[in-house]
């Protein structure tokens, strides 16, 4: 089959390794060489780009682009390749295909219309035929950054025990206290013994801290350690971190691998389905939503309030209010609301009091954030990761409710306030996320042994797959007003919407505020 590329790079511009057309003659299909000669010198800084791939007998329309991950051979090219170990692993050996094919790829849309484009995809996650390290040379290190979600634990375990059982590697670092533990804190060594029952508990095994990301020296101790391999387990802003270390790396040419596994409990990572933690949050922030049902149904006109995680994104107060059925309200920070007025807040609380006796909402951290700025003259401070840090809504949605229902509607009410937040956070993962960061490690693993670098992993439509890192710190994962999923939530919640509707259009949002939505920037935070 002739492949051809065509796009902004074809022509006189060859095309960069790292964006890959699966192509017969690429590294990853045997003994193709980079064409480039400009990618050998590992002191030329290059940025990755996609290629668009087309069968030159098949209609234009069927073209799709491949965003891949950088290879090690990019500025490595004479690296020696081996025969992977796992061929001859008992636990594969009856799995119909032991490895995945090289031009298993994962297509980011599912959903297509028959004359649209295919659209982007990205490599397939999993063990290939040939690895790029033995494992006596691989001095392997694990790092965790940021604050606590639910599931850390199983993914060092799960790397830990992936690399010594699949790969038989036994030198594997555990570095303490974030970043800066690189080079202020000493290291542990990890053994499957060491890390056995370590996903029982919360937290980190390893400690964690935010910022102190000091590039050079970070780089400087992995090639003062012998480190060949690097874990990074973290946010947005570690996977930043993450994306400049493998940079340094390549400007020095140095064979180091670097594998990020994104973590948020927000769930507001790009690109991939869920991030992990998500599950156990929901499931924990029942606990919350039950108590505080409990107690508003047990007194007159009880009002309860619950503040759930959610900076950016108001993905599990939607997850939790949806799986609940006993939330009368969701505020996240997708969504404006407003207090006075009509169809505000403060009268729907009130309808809901004469109706049922009772009402409780949940409500995101982020949600609202502009208001409080307004009324308590906050200031713009910053944590160590550059996270803005944010007012308490809670107390603040809490307080302005009984001031409006006491001073003003002469009401008798009894207000609850929740917080779970730490919590939750601190929690050992359920089943399903367990599940979940078996997966994400094993694929890292797999991902590094095969000499890939400055990636990232995770699930997109369900199948895990290698993401360039980039793509996961660019932007904020945000649940969409304008998509199904919310729509069910105001169904089932029957809560306003807090937008402006045409009545005369059966309640239709006008085109200019769902173009206000669709555009929408959270400023706010």
């Amino acid at each position: 089959m002739d492949l051809s590329i065509s796009g902004p790079l074809s022509g006189a511009f060859p095309a960069p390794t790292s964006a890959l057309i699966l192509a017969p003659k690429s590294p990853f299909f045997g003994s193709f060489k980079p064409r480039n000669s400009y990618l050998n010198n590992p002191l030329v800084s290059r940025q990755y780009f996609p290629i668009r791939a087309q069968v030159s007998d098949a209609p234009v329309d069927d073209d799709f682009v491949i965003d891949d991950v950088p290879h090690l051979t990019n500025f490595l090219p004479d690296l020696l390749s081996y025969p992977n170990p796992l061929q001859n692993s008992q636990a594969y050996a009856i799995v119909k295909q032991t490895f995945v094919r090289p031009e298993d790829v994962v297509a980011q849309k599912i959903v297509v219309q028959r004359d649209s484009s295919r659209g982007k995809h990205f490599r397939r996650a999993g063990p290939r035929e040939k690895v790029y390290f033995t494992s006596e040379e691989v001095r392997a290190c694990i790092v965790t950054c940021g604050g606590l979600c639910p599931g850390i634990n199983t993914v060092i375990r799960e790397i830990v025990c992936g690399l010594n059982y699949m790969y038989g590697v036994s030198d594997i670092l555990g570095i303490q206290g974030g970043y800066r533990g690189f080079y202020s804190k000493n290291t542990l060594s990890l053994t499957p013994k060491v890390v056995n029952d370590i996903h029982k508990r919360g937290g980190t095994f390893l400690l964690t801290s935010r910022g102190g990301h000091d590039t050079q020296k970070i780089v400087d101790n992995i090639q003062d350690r012998r480190i060949n391999q690097v874990y990074i387990i973290g946010g947005d802003g570690t996977q930043r971190g993450a994306a400049r270390i493998f940079e340094e790396v390549e400007k020095r040419g140095l064979k180091v691998a670097v594998a990020g596994i994104p973590k948020t409990i927000d769930n507001d990572i790009a690109v991939i389905d869920k991030s992990f933690g998500f599950d156990t949050a929901v499931e924990e922030a029942q606990r919350a939503i039950n108590a505080a049902h409990v107690e508003v149904e047990s007194v007159e006109n009880g009002i309860g309030i619950v503040k759930l995680m959610g900076r950016y994104s108001g993905f599990i107060a939607m997850f939790a209010t949806l799986a609940s059925r006993d939330v009368d309200c969701c505020l996240i920070p997708e969504s404006p609301f407003y207090l006075e007025g009509k169809g505000g807040l403060f009268e729907f609380v009130e309808e809901r009091l004469k109706e049922n006796g009772h009402i409780v909402i949940v409500i995101a951290e982020g949600a609202g954030q502009e208001y409080l700025a307004q009324s308590m003259h906050g200031i713009d401070e910053k944590d160590a990761s550059g996270n803005r840090l944010l007012l308490d809504v809670g107390l603040w949605l809490t307080q302005n409710i009984k001031d409006h229902f006491t001073k003003e509607r002469k009401m008798a009410i009894n207000m609850k306030y929740i917080d779970p937040t730490y919590m939750i956070r601190a929690i050992p993962s359920n089943a399903s996320d367990n599940i979940y960061c078996t997966l994400l490690a094993q694929s890292a693993v797999h991902g590094a042994m095969a000499g890939y670098t400055g990636f990232t992993v995770g699930p997109v439509n369900s199948r895990h797959s290698y993401i360039p890192i980039s793509h996961v710190t660019e932007t904020h994962n945000t649940v969409k007003l304008t998509d199904r999923m919310w729509a069910r939530l105001l169904a089932s919640t029957n809560q306003p919407s807090f937008l402006n509707c045409d009545e005369s259009r059966g309640g239709k949002v006008c085109k200019d505020t769902i173009d206000l939505i669709n555009n929408m920037k959270i400023t706010s935070i």
